[in-house]
Order: structure tokens, then sequence, then C-alpha cells
């Protein structure tokens, strides 16, 4: 579905992922682990068009998202849930999922999409006329992936969905992660919480310093020694 072709990112003269190459496949789980700075979330930014890479190419359903204008990834089903929820902290719940509806196929199903996201998230059609920025932070996670969902997507890309959550409210989003999945939607899912994700995911990459060292079925590398050391703690 996603293929990702020896990409070369850059920060104006500084160089931060070096021939990345990776698939993501139709409706599977798959996770980018590694460390801070490892260069994940440049890969989330890169696949969205934020980052044009200086070599290599980003292939979606056919479509080559590396020379498309940022704007137009939506358009072709991908979506990207952003680290830290980026809302619009002054428009109520409701308007913050208007926002993620407004190319046109999503338009025209926005009144059923909105209520099967309230089926998901019942907290957010208690709190519909509530501000975004007045939510817990949990319920800010819930109203970002509501909002993305909003799209129609074939593709969402969580991008640290548990940062800065409570360890319960972390079980709660990757139960929501797995739900959204069984409904048909493939995702790509960029994580620190590297137990948790391995033991939800079908296949992973291991990410460090910018390059990718390792490969696989996420239970086989969940029994990788590397894996285990660097970032299981055993």
């Amino acid at each position: 579905m996603l293929k990702v072709e020896a990409i070369d990112v850059f920060y104006d003269d500084l160089q931060v992922l070096w021939d990345v190459s990776f698939e993501v496949r139709e409706k599977e789980i798959l996770v980018l682990i590694g460390a801070n700075g490892a260069g994940k979330s440049t890969t989330i930014k890169t696949i969205s068009s934020l980052i044009t890479p200086r070599k290599g190419s980003i292939h979606f359903d056919g479509v080559r998202l590396d020379i498309v204008p940022p704007h137009e990834t939506i358009l072709h089903g991908v979506v990207h849930v952003p680290e830290g929820r980026r809302l619009f902290p002054e428009m109520s719940v409701e308007e913050n999922l208007i926002m993620g509806s407004l190319q046109r196929d999503a338009k025209a199903k926005r009144k059923d999409t909105m209520d099967h996201i309230f089926d998901l998230f019942p907290r957010l059609k208690e709190r519909r006329k509530q501000l975004g920025g007045t939510l817990s932070g949990g319920e800010q996670q819930m109203l970002a992936v509501g909002r993305g969902l909003m799209s129609l997507p074939k593709l969402m890309m969580f991008d640290e969905p548990s940062l800065g959550l409570a360890p319960i409210l972390v079980h709660n989003i990757f139960d929501m992660i797995k739900r959204i999945n069984v409904e048909g939607v493939t995702i790509l899912l960029v994580e620190q919480n590297v137990r948790q994700t391995l033991a939800m995911s079908n296949r992973a990459y291991v990410l460090e310093n910018g390059r990718v060292v390792l490969e696989g079925a996420s239970q086989n590398l969940m029994s990788d020694e590397h894996v285990k050391e660097a970032y299981l703690g055993i």
C-alpha cells in the first residue's frame, strides 16, 4: 500500500535520514520504533509531504506522494495524527471534527462519520460543544484521532499517540488504534512504548540514527537480543 524507497532527508544542511526504505501492507499495523532522535517523526512528516526528501521516492496506492503538496496527501487517503495532538483550541469538539472533513468525499458523508466517531468515543459526544483546548489530555487525543477519521482515511499515521498520557489512558489509546484497524484502516505507528506496540502490531522496523537497522514480524523482534537489550530493558 505504501512504499518508501531509499529516502535521504535533511533539515537544511543536517542529514537526518539515510537511505530509509520500508513498506506498509494493506490493513496491517506497522510500527516504527527507535529512540528519541532516531528519525521516526521525520519519516512520518516526509510521508505527509511536510518535508521533501533529497533522494528516493514515496508511493501510496500508485500515487507518488513525495512530489505532491502537503494539502493533497489527504485527498489520496493518507492522514497524519501528529505528536502533541495539534488541535484548534478555541474551536469546539464538533468544530474540530468538521475541520477533518473539508475534502469533497468526506464532506458528503460528514454526518454519518461524526455519528460513528461519537459511537467510538462517547466522551466526545458528551463534550461536543466544549472547546478543544479545555479537554483533558486523553480526551484531546481522542479528538485528534476523531478528526483524522473524519477524512475517511485509507492509511492513518500516528506519531507518539501515548505521549504524556497516564498508563490507563495509554492502554485505551492502543485499544482504539486496534479497533480502527479492525474496521479496515491501515495503521503506521510511531511510538516509544516498544513493548505494547510490538505486542499489537504485525510488523516493525527499527530506526537508529536515521537508518533502518532491523525489520521483521513484531513477535520475532520481541525475541531479538538487540531489541530486548536496547528497547525492552531485558
